[in-house]
């Protein structure tokens, strides 16, 4: 028999493609029954090529969603698409997080501030320096970069394989942020206090460069946006070399509030027992 709650409330998705591994269902879905609310969120894979007729059926109401979440490939189209994209979707010029209010698509960018309230919850006071070193200059490093930014940082250094990348974001982002080459990565350490790791290296066990944490300021923090595995070669680098990590799973959870509070109307809170949930996920996939 099918839940009351999936009935009666409102209906929100993550949809992307492939999504069949996203645990975006895990979170919500422990917010829905520990706040008591009726409603459901679920994984709804959308292929790019029939994307456009998925957001028009969210537009006119028939496909029986109020809003959701959107992730790789169509976070760009999806701003696209958007009536109403605000300030932050803008720039990043990609949207992860939609809504209907009054008869309009809305769409924002929720990464950045994930990122943020990570590091706040994990590691306060990581934003007192005034230099960052974001490695890595793929898509994911836009979102990044912009939070970074606009909590303050004055040097932004952007390193990467193909400088040409950095540039752009360089370009985009503003005179805070400065592009360089693999090459120049220990020179522009040098005091730092946040090192970031956009890239994938290190992903599912995958090897990651040796690198020097010597050069960063003595309580700069080292931090990673990839959370499979946990704790990353990258991370466990910089532990073993005596610096402070925050892992990237506080990310992933703390991007997902506004999209609940939006869709479901209560805040909700990232607790100890919704991080263990998905660490136990983790576990077993």
């Amino acid at each position: 028999m099918d839940d009351s709650r999936e009935t009666l409330g409102p209906n929100a998705f993550v949809t992307g493609f492939p999504i069949r591994h996203s645990r975006s269902p895990l979170i919500h879905g422990y917010w829905l029954k520990t706040l008591g609310l009726p409603g459901s969120y679920r994984a709804h894979e959308v292929a790019p090529d029939v994307f456009p007729d998925f957001i028009a059926s969210l537009k006119d109401g028939s496909s029986g969603f109020i809003g959701g979440n959107v992730t790789i490939p169509h976070k760009e189209l999806a701003f696209r698409l958007a009536d109403k994209p605000d300030d932050l979707a803008h720039e990043l010029g990609a949207s992860n997080t939609l809504w209907l209010e009054d008869g309009l698509l809305h769409a924002t960018n929720t990464d950045g501030r994930g990122f943020t309230a990570n590091l706040d919850e994990r590691h306060p006071g990581w934003d007192r320096h005034d230099t960052a070193v974001v490695f890595g200059a793929g898509g994911a490093s836009r979102a990044i970069i912009q939070a970074v930014r606009d909590r303050g940082f004055k040097e932004i250094h952007v390193v990467n394989r193909t400088v040409e990348r950095a540039r752009e974001l360089a370009d985009r982002f503003g005179p805070r942020v400065r592009a360089h080459p693999v090459g120049a990565l220990a020179e522009v350490m040098h005091g730092a206090g946040l090192f970031i790791n956009t890239t994938s290296l290190g992903m599912d066990g995958e090897a990651a460069p040796l690198i020097d944490f010597a050069p960063l300021a003595a309580d700069a923090v080292v931090t990673d946006i990839v959370y499979v595995p946990l704790k990353t070669p990258i991370l466990r680098q910089a532990e073993q070399q005596g610096r402070p990590i925050v892992d990237g799973l506080g990310m992933l959870l703390h991007q997902a509030v506004p999209g609940f509070e939006k869709w479901f109307g209560k805040r909700p809170v990232v607790d100890a027992a919704l991080r263990a949930l998905i660490v136990a996920d983790m576990e077993v996939h």
